[in-house]
């Protein structure tokens, strides 16, 4: 391997079934044919469980339990090596044999491990050594019967640490010597090594952590002056976001180093730091890939991250966390008390994911894992004893659980405004936010929110940074001829609305006298034929707000820019129109009936949208949805005094007399009329001008003279 190879690496769920193995297979039979490649693998799929359990059972002297969890590895690997060998169409020979002699010597050590009853993490790292042992030998072997000659190479052969078991660390010097003395051995053929595993100096077994085998492949790249390494796993690349919370999220074409590590720093299984380190070191870049799908080009990190300073931002959401908040009276104690509080969750292996501290030094916060919360509890009370005990210190306040949802752009400490909009896009959507943090290098902010408003949060914010158009949720009341028209026109206009003005629009909800229906991504238009679920206690309307409604609205606050939209003709709905300013919707209005009630209900509406900062839009009820009212509202905001309204405020009315004076009978223009969507639902309102009188009292109201 004279040549710069490819460093692959693929984790335990690539090689954890037939198919995907075969699939490794031939994505590393493609590179070969390429140029030099070297393979790092996990252990398959829940092999590490298995070992772990295994090891446990055996130390309780339960053999037969650990007897039966090794045979169901060995026959994952045997049903993985022989479906892969079958699918590739070659030969099956060998495979039980080599299987069930690698796991002959795991099978002696927890028959030892039982005598004993005693577990070491001595011990559970040589357990542990055979899930990649296993792994790396069935690839080999079924890149060999594919024509692709290949080695078994393993690890602890050439990675040196030193004796700290379940999380060595690496002597670099050594490894490369031995590297670089085990490499001319390989020749032509393609290493398959082992993720994972190390060896102290004098030959014991030792595991390297948390992304362990990440971190085989990124030595190995630098130890062989790789041009890429490139780690292959179940997603196409760095993502925006989860895709589990958002299904919009989509894979980053390139980030920085310095990205990926904030992204560690801030809980991403993804990447760890430490595995970042060879590749910053040497320069190395790394890949990430989809073994589903191989053609996508993944995600390049580098030194660089590229030269578009727009790129997209990465929202991450960690959670199961928990905040705890200490206050303190004497000013002179905050830096001796923030140093013992630290120190002490530091001494005790507890990581800090966020620590903030008031600017008066009075208080500060810290961000550890819920379920270690008791730990830090005790830790706290015993180290600040003496405080709490004269009153010093107040009282630990928890907060639990919390989600640490962080932002992370390279661009961020250049960009003006991101603080600003994040905070913004959140309070829109009712997140509270507990505690904030800017990290020192300007390439992340984070906040601390409640775990129930997560999904919503991180949705929202992916959103907001990462989205071209905005997203609009409508419910809509009233599905009759105002109603369905208005469904009509948003499947009409919405590839129209997307192109041209990045909106989208998505009807949520549909309530009228049936009942009502919802859906989160959307009901289908125009019809909206979706079941309805009839109302508990009567449709909303006669100053009722139905439970199942104030429900609704709870659901649809958490969505993107959320509407009420009242297209019916029932009284009474001012209830309902509060109710939903108070749960974060704005509301738009074609009813003029909640405008048209007493001037108290009426003024309680207004104030009501201020005060939540809704939008409360009612042009419709005047003027055919000409700006009539919009335009009445700018006189009167730039001093003007509105003397005179004139206009025919009856498009009914007009109507009809122009087919009265045509000779028509009054019930045959009427009939006419409302068969055009003209009149009210009632078209009595409109004969005995009651419509008229309504929009009358409606614009004298935004002329602020009734």
């Amino acid at each position: 391997m004279s040549a710069r190879p490819l460093v692959m690496k693929f984790g335990g769920t690539s090689v954890a079934t037939p198919e995907r193995l075969a699939r490794v297979v031939e994505i590393v039979a493609d590179a070969r044919a390429q140029g030099a490649v070297a393979v790092v693998v996990s252990a398959m799929g829940d092999t590490t469980d298995r070992l772990i359990d295994a090891v446990e059972a055996a130390a309780r002297g339960d053999a037969a339990q650990a007897e039966a969890l090794v045979d169901g590895m060995a026959d994952l690997a045997v049903q993985c090596a022989m479906g892969a060998l079958a699918t590739l169409e070659a030969p099956t020979d060998g495979v039980h044999a080599t299987v069930r002699g690698l796991l002959r010597p795991l099978r002696e050590v927890l028959h030892g491990v039982g005598l004993l009853r005693e577990r070491t993490p001595q011990t559970l790292d040589l357990v542990l050594s055979f899930g990649e042992r296993l792994s790396a030998t069935v690839l080999a072997q079924v890149l060999n019967a594919r024509g692709v000659p290949a080695v078994y190479v393993d690890a602890r052969d050439w990675t040196v640490t030193d004796a700290r078991f379940t999380h060595a660390l690496v002597d670099w010097p050594a490894t490369q010597a031995a590297l670089d003395a085990l490499r001319p051995g390989w020749g032509d053929r393609v290493p398959v090594v082992t993720g994972f595993l190390g060896r102290t100096p004098d030959g014991r077994t030792t595991t390297l952590g948390r992304n362990g085998s990440d971190y085989t492949a990124t030595l190995l790249a630098r130890g062989l002056n790789a041009y890429e390494a490139c780690r292959w796993t179940d997603v196409s690349g760095v993502m925006t976001a989860d895709p589990r919370r958002v299904p919009e999220a989509y894979p980053l074409a390139r980030m920085t180093f310095m990205e990926a590590l904030e992204l560690a720093n801030f809980g991403a299984k993804m990447f760890h730091p430490r595995t970042m380190i060879p590749l910053i070191e040497s320069g190395i870049p790394m890949r990430i890939r989809n073994t589903l799908r191989p053609a996508d080009p993944g995600t390049v990190v580098d030194a660089t991250g590229g030269d578009d300073e727009g790129r997209p931002t990465c929202v991450t959401s960690l959670e199961h966390l928990a905040l705890v908040d200490l206050q303190w009276r004497k000013v002179n104690q905050r830096a001796q008390l923030a140093d013992r509080v630290l120190g002490a969750l530091d001494r005790a292996g507890v990581p800090v994911w966020m620590f903030n501290q008031a600017a008066h030094g009075q208080a500060m916060a810290v961000v550890v894992d819920a379920d270690r919360l008791p730990q830090v509890q005790a830790l706290l009370q015993a180290e600040l004893a003496g405080e709490l005990a004269r009153h010093e210190v107040q009282p630990l306040r928890v907060q639990a659980p919390v989600t640490l949802l962080t932002l992370v752009a390279e661009a961020m400490g250049r960009t003006v405004g991101v603080a600003g909009r994040l905070f913004a896009v959140l309070g829109r959507v009712g997140v509270l936010i507990r505690a904030i943090a800017q990290g020192a290098s300007e390439r992340s902010i984070s906040c601390v929110i409640d775990a129930a408003d997560t999904a919503v949060a991180v949705r929202t914010v992916h959103d907001a940074f990462n989205l071209a158009h905005q997203k609009v949720s409508l419910v809509l009341l009233g599905k009759g001829t105002v109603g369905g028209e208005l469904l009509r026109q948003i499947a009409q206009q919405a590839a129209t609305l997307e192109a041209e003005h990045d909106l989208q629009i998505r009807v949520v909800a549909v309530g009228d006298r049936l009942g009502w229906a919802f859906a989160e991504d959307g009901l289908p238009l125009p019809a909206v034929d979706a079941p309805r679920t009839p109302w508990a206690e009567g449709p909303p309307g006669d100053g009722a707000v139905p439970a199942d409604l104030g429900r609704l609205f709870e659901q649809v606050r958490r969505l993107p820019v959320p509407i009420l939209v009242d297209c019916t003709a029932a009284g009474g709905l001012a209830p309902t129109y509060l109710a939903a300013f108070e749960h974060g919707l704005h509301v738009v209005a074609a009813n003029k009936k909640p405008l048209t009630g007493p001037a108290a209900e009426h003024a309680a509406l207004v104030a009501a949208a201020r005060r939540h900062s809704r939008g409360f839009a009612r042009e419709t009820t005047c003027g055919a949805s000409l700006p009539v009212i919009e335009t009445l509202r700018d006189l009167v905001r730039t001093g003007d005094t509105v003397r005179r309204v004139e206009g025919s405020l009856s498009g009914t009315l007009g109507y009809l007399c122009n087919r009265l004076m045509a000779g028509a009978p009054l019930s045959a223009a009427v009939r006419e009329a409302r068969d055009r969507g003209y009149t009210e639902p009632h078209p009595g309102d409109d004969l005995t001008g009651l419509d008229v009188a309504r929009k009358a009292l409606i614009l004298a109201r935004e002329l602020g003279l009734a």
